[in-house]
């Protein structure tokens, strides 16, 4: 296992330096939801709740803070983030709000904690959103999904290793896209559609 980035020789935190590495174009994508009432989600389809716009609240919650993550995370490098994007699905059973985020830069170092950033907040304020009307709100199942540029390249999720917000379906493009369909259930091979955002 390769040491920890952010400990120097002597075990002490520290900012990574990234200053001699050259700028290239990166991505990541990360996905999370919120686990709710049947009749909290029909509440959410209706575009109702008791504060107003839920979903369209946490889609801004989301972009603010994928640009203020390096406020939020210590050891995190301030970015110049230039693309956030934010996608919710809903779903019936269980009932739930999937989150998905893909934020993209071009800069020196990746915008992982970017990503995760911002699905954390969308999460926190649908929470908050709709806290009034359903005390058994639940957060899981965050994680980084998929990551592009700098040394390392591309990285994707093993499709099985989490649940994805939209059931499956974009995350089975992003493993069709990295050769991996044939590690899918064959049942699976069809084309798919990643989350689009509700209405």
């Amino acid at each position: 296992m390769p040491p920890l980035s952010h400990l120097d020789a002597k075990g002490r935190v520290r900012m990574v330096d990234v200053s001699a590495k050259r700028e290239t174009v990166r991505e990541a994508v990360a996905r999370g939801r919120v686990r709710m009432t049947p009749a909290t989600l029909r509440l959410l389809r209706a575009g109702g709740g008791p504060k107003g716009n839920a979903l369209a609240t946490a889609h801004l919650a989301a972009v603010m803070a994928a640009k203020r993550t390096g406020e939020w995370i210590p050891l995190a490098h301030p970015l110049r983030v230039e693309a956030v994007e934010v996608a919710f699905a809903l779903e019936p059973r269980p009932a739930a709000v999937g989150i998905e985020c893909r934020v993209r830069t071009t800069g020196r170092t990746g915008v992982e904690m970017e990503a995760l950033t911002a699905v954390s907040a969308a999460a926190l304020t649908l929470v908050d959103m709709l806290k009034a009307v359903d005390r058994t709100l639940v957060i899981g199942d965050i994680a980084l999904w998929e990551k592009r540029g700098g040394r390392s390249g591309e990285w994707l999720r093993v499709p099985e290793a989490a649940p994805a917000p939209d059931g499956g379906r974009g995350i089975k493009r992003a493993a069709a896209r990295a050769g991996a369909r044939a590690a899918a259930p064959r049942k699976a091979a069809g084309r798919a559609r990643a989350p689009r955002p509700a209405r």
